[in-house]
């Protein structure tokens, strides 16, 4: 889905994706980034986010780390490798607070880290902190 929200700027809405492999987990982080007035794409594996992101780059990547068929970890990697002008940023969101695992995300090239279960607040927090810094200019 495309968003033709525009910022004070003039530059379009950010381009976000959720790859989050639990239903529930997709559409509360779809209402919670709705409500704030980001419009999202949803895949619920590391594979499809692959995927979309070399059909449609997108400027924020919410990156779940535990998915079936390929982790988070591995799919951070390969967008990492794509080489593309614009890298997103990714941002992982997992429920393993262990000590090390924000590491471990970084290493995977990831570029922040957001633990679950979060409130809105810090889900809007995070998206807004890191796409106030990549607004797309409208062609023309």
């Amino acid at each position: 889905m495309s968003s033709s929200l525009q910022n004070a700027g003039g530059g379009l809405a950010p381009r976000i994706l959720m790859a989050e492999d639990n239903a529930i987990n997709q559409r509360v982080g779809q209402l919670m980034l709705k409500k704030a007035g980001f419009d999202i794409d949803l895949v619920a594996d590391g594979s499809e986010a692959v995927e979309a992101h070399r059909i449609k780059p997108y400027d924020l990547i919410l990156m779940d780390c535990q998915m079936p068929i390929m982790d988070g970890f591995e799919a951070s990697s390969l967008i990492r490798q794509m080489g593309a002008a614009t890298q997103p940023i990714i941002v992982a969101v997992t429920a393993n607070a262990l000590v090390g695992e924000r590491e471990r995300c970084l290493r995977a090239g990831m570029d922040d880290y957001l633990s679950k279960p979060f409130l809105a607040e810090q889900l809007v927090a995070v998206v807004k902190k890191w796409t106030s810094k990549r607004v797309r200019v409208v062609a023309g």
